[in-house]
Parts: C-alpha cells; structure tokens; sequence
C-alpha cells in the first residue's frame, strides 16, 4: 500500500472537517484552548500497539502519516512540499547478523567478547560483510580533534588500518572544570556521533567507544536496545566509505579487561585523558567480523505549512519527530516500544501548538510550518536530511523550536532550556514563561549533552538558531512533588524500553504550561520582523 496515495487521499476526505474547527477570536482564547484532554487522546493513539512502535518504513509509519494528514488538514494546515505532506527520505537499512564476536589477543592471551552482554558492533557502511583482522588498537583518550580547545587526541598519530577505542563525552564533564571545554556541560565533541566521524576523518578501521552510564547518561541498556536489529543511515550513492569499516561499543567490565590484558589500569588512564591530549597502543590487536543484511527504503518527514499573512516566505519551524524503535520480536513477552512518552507526546504537543495558530483569527505575518521527523532514533537522520535538502530556504528560516518527551511530571516553577545560552530565542522563551510566573534556567544535568540529542540540533549545525526548551525541575507545590517522586523512576527506567508505555495517570498540566510557552514565544516571532541571533559566544552562526 502506497503512503503517498493514501496521505494525498486523506488530505482531500479531510477537508470535510474543516467546518468542524473552532476558530478563536483571540491570541488568549488560542493560548487557554490549548487541551490536556487532546494531548491524552493523541498519546494514546501514536502509542498503541496498532502503531507497533512507529518504526521507520513499517505499517507504523504508514498509521502515523495518516494520523497527522487527517489532524492537520482538519485544523487547516496546508501541505507543506509542493502540494504534499510529506518529503521522502531515502534510508538504507543495515541490520548485523547478531552471531559476531571481538576477539582481543596480544600479550599471550586471547579473550573473545559476546555480543550485547560485551560489546555490541555494527557499520554504517552499506556492506554485507565488514572487518578488521589483528588491527592494531590504540586508545585516543576522548577521541576528540578540536583546535578551538588547544586539544587534539589523534596528535601525530597515524591510525590507517588501527582500531581506535576512546572514552564517551568530553574531558571537561569528568573534571567538572568549568575552564575545560564547557566543564559539566558535554560539547558536541563529548556525542557519540561525532566521536564515529573524526575516527572516519582520521582513517581508523574501527571505532569503539567505551560506555560508562554518567558521562553517557544512559545505562547499557540503551546502548544494547539501540544497537540490535535494525539500523538505518541516509541513503548515500558512495556507500557511505568514508566511515570506518566497524564502530560500535564495549562495556566498562569489558574495557577493564581489556586494559588488564595489556599489563595496564583502565582507571589510570583515564585519569590521564582527563589531563590532556593522549593516544596509547595498548600492544593489542583486534578481530571483529560484522555480517549484515541491507535493504533500501523510503520513509517520510511529514511536512505542514500555516502561510504568513504578510511575509509568508519567512518561515518559523516546529520540529518534532514521530518514530521510535518499533517491534522486536525476539523478545520474551513484550514485544513493542511503544515510545509513548519519547516522542507520542511531542507529537501531541505539535498538533495542539498548530491547532492553536490554525485558530487565530488572524495569522501571523510569518509562516508557521511543522516538520515531524523520522529516523531520530536513528541518528537524527530526517532533520539532517532536510537540513540537507532544505523545502523553504534556510535563509528564510527565522528559528526553529522543537518538541521532545513533554512534561509528564506536572507544573513547575522553572522552565527548562536545555544548552541555555546559544541564541535570542531564549528571551523570547524566557519572557514568555515570566507571564506564568515561571524562570528560564538551565538544565540540572548540563553534562547529558540534551542540546546535541534532538532534531533542532541539525539546523543549529547549518546556521539557523534553534532552541529545546521545556519542563522543570521545582515542582509547583509539594502535591505535584508528591506525584512527581512516584513518576519520575518509572519514567526514567522506561527510556527506550518497551514499558514506555501510555499511562492514562499522566497528568500534562506542566506539558500546557509548556506548550503554550512554545505557542507564546513563536507567535512573537513569527508576528514580527525580529530575527534572533546566535549568542557570540555559541559555537553555531548563521552561514
């Protein structure tokens, strides 16, 4: 069944609707009608097991495209790519054959380490068969080349052919210097992502970071959920060569053995790689098979554009993105990431935004347009594609705001702006949480890196100021600290596990403080003639 037909198709049928929505006479009324009850009957949908999970290119995505084709053409939204609510994005499906093993020898010992419970490896490379044979391995520290910071781990060292393995996040969260990098906070430099390209640039055949849960932020779990089964990247014509031949991860208990296998402390060096550039042939030498299954596909971003009423060439961007893991049915007993917290809920939270906008009496002179993303939790692929392969100029792009795991914990006293400091857009936030009484500040846990983790963070990449801002972390009153104590653990434990799962005790009274912030802050913008800026002291500029 073709998605494109049966979206265009549900385009038309839901113009039927149109006379069924309100219209507001009021910036105020829009912002009062924003409605818990909706965000609890969306969630519940996206997140069921009719969904499967939401997964990129399966029956999941094909209910989620129709889902928001019926919602937006109902609330007047127009089709955002040259008549159509969607713009393909062509993915490459990778999925390693889970029967690999990395065998470490040198040192008069061999140790082989099992996947998932050890280690988990995989390539980015559209291959079928990918390896390394007595690779030399060499730990490059943070695996960080960043001559802003005087700071270059691969410093006069060759690493053609060589396996290179190097701690997760960045040297300044382990110090907590505040004159080390960005100190608590993770600089790009401290994501996994980058740490897989500049191994790429230096020419490694193998890229392994070592996990550990507080500078990564996430247990191993996460780390083992993400990298088993499917696995997806942009489709690239080349196969993506570039790439080392293998990168995955190893596990602290893993990492240990390995260093003591080579006559060496692990904590040792460590400590050393906090004090400055290093890289250390560990007198090792790496075997690691990666079999894989490919096929090619096509997913969607799902586009929708409210027109500007005087300069609708200008455009102010609400990202969000719609998928999750999907269905592993390898599984014992539950088999669907239901992702309903990550990211049903920002999903939500776009539709009663633009419900919002769609019930103005009148527009704003800017046009507001909703892109729903997929390929997230792949990577961040189908914001990197439109970022890529932009439908509105990005030089008409005012700023982008975007939606990620609302606000299910309850009211705040604070609203939250994850890598507060980058650009103007935080005093139009901050101005508009003022008017709840609410202050902007930053996130308590600066060094989890949440600015370089969702979809905004790809427009920030090619110059436009975009911003990740919601929740809080004082609860209103001690009955919303009450609540929130029973909630948060679950909430936490459930991240990219199958008991994400909708929970019709959420209470999403924080989630429409938080949304009507958003609808606050982006109607100023759009209703103006102010383009907000980078920070000086960003590292991002408008190119």
């Amino acid at each position: 069944m073709n998605i494109k037909t049966i979206s265009t198709g549900l385009a038309a049928l839901g113009l039927l609707f149109n006379a069924n929505v309100a219209t507001a006479t009021t910036f105020e009324q829009a912002y009062q009608d924003i409605s818990e009850q909706a965000l609890h009957q969306h969630v519940k949908t996206l997140s069921s097991d009719d969904f499967a999970g939401r997964l990129p290119t399966t029956v999941g995505e094909q209910k989620t495209m129709d889902y928001l084709t019926k919602h937006f053409t109902e609330i007047g939204f127009k089709p955002g790519n040259n008549g159509s609510f969607l713009q393909e994005v062509r993915l490459t499906e990778i999925t390693a054959d889970a029967n690999m093993s990395l065998t470490i020898k040198g040192k008069g010992k061999n140790q082989s380490f099992a996947y998932v419970d050890d280690m988990v490896l995989g390539t980015s490379r559209v291959s079928t068969l990918e390896k390394i044979i007595d690779s030399e391995i060499v730990f490059v520290g943070y695996g960080i080349n960043a001559p802003e910071y005087n700071w270059n781990d691969y410093k006069d060292l060759d690493v053609k052919g060589k396996t290179v393995i190097m701690l997760v996040n960045d040297p300044g969260f382990a110090t907590q210097n505040p004159d080390l990098f960005t100190g608590s906070a993770m600089t790009y430099y401290g994501r996994w992502t980058y740490k897989y390209e500049e191994a790429s640039r230096q020419g490694a055949a193998a890229a392994i970071i070592i996990h550990e849960t507080a500078p990564a932020s996430y247990g191993w779990s996460v780390v083992a959920n993400g990298w088993t089964g499917a696995k997806y990247g942009l489709f690239k014509e080349d196969g993506n060569k570039q790439r080392v031949n293998i990168e995955g991860w190893l596990t602290t208990k893993t990492t240990q053995a390995l260093f003591k296998q080579a006559g060496l402390d692990f904590n040792e060096y460590k400590q050393k790689a906090t004090q400055g550039p290093i890289n250390v042939a560990l007198g090792l030498n790496a075997t690691a098979t990666v079999k894989s299954t490919l096929k090619n596909s096509i997913s969607h971003n799902f586009v929708a554009t409210l027109p500007g009423r005087d300069e609708a060439q200008e455009h102010v961007l609400l990202t969000g993105h719609w998928d999750h893991i999907g269905t592993d049915l390898t599984r014992e007993g539950d088999q669907i990431y239901n992702g309903a917290h990550d990211n049903a809920t920002g999903i939500a939270g776009i539709i009663e935004i633009s419900k919002a906008f769609a019930s103005l009496t009148q527009k704003p002179k800017r046009s507001i347009t909703i892109i729903a993303t997929t390929a997230e939790e792949q990577g961040l692929l189908g914001s990197k594609y439109y970022a890529e392969n932009p439908i509105y100029p990005l030089d008409k792009t005012v700023a982008v705001f975007n939606l990620d795991s609302l606000n299910i914990l309850g009211k705040t006293k604070d609203f939250i702006i994850r890598g507060k400091g980058k650009s103007e857009i935080e005093d139009v936030l901050a101005k508009a949480a003022q008017k709840q009484n609410r202050t902007a500040e930053k996130e308590r846990n600066p060094a989890a890196g949440g600015y370089y983790r969702s979809d905004h963070f790809n427009f920030a990449k090619v110059g436009v100021p975009a911003v990740f801002a919601g929740g809080g972390s004082v609860p209103l009153n001690d009955q919303v600290a009450e609540y929130r104590k029973a909630t948060l653990p679950n909430m936490r434990k459930c991240y990219h596990q199958a008991c994400d799962e909708y929970d019709p005790n959420w209470q999403f009274s924080g989630a429409k403080q938080d949304l009507q912030v958003t609808f606050d802050a982006m109607h100023n913008i759009a209703d103006s003639a102010f383009w907000p800026k980078w920070r000086k002291t960003s590292e991002f500029q408008r190119q």
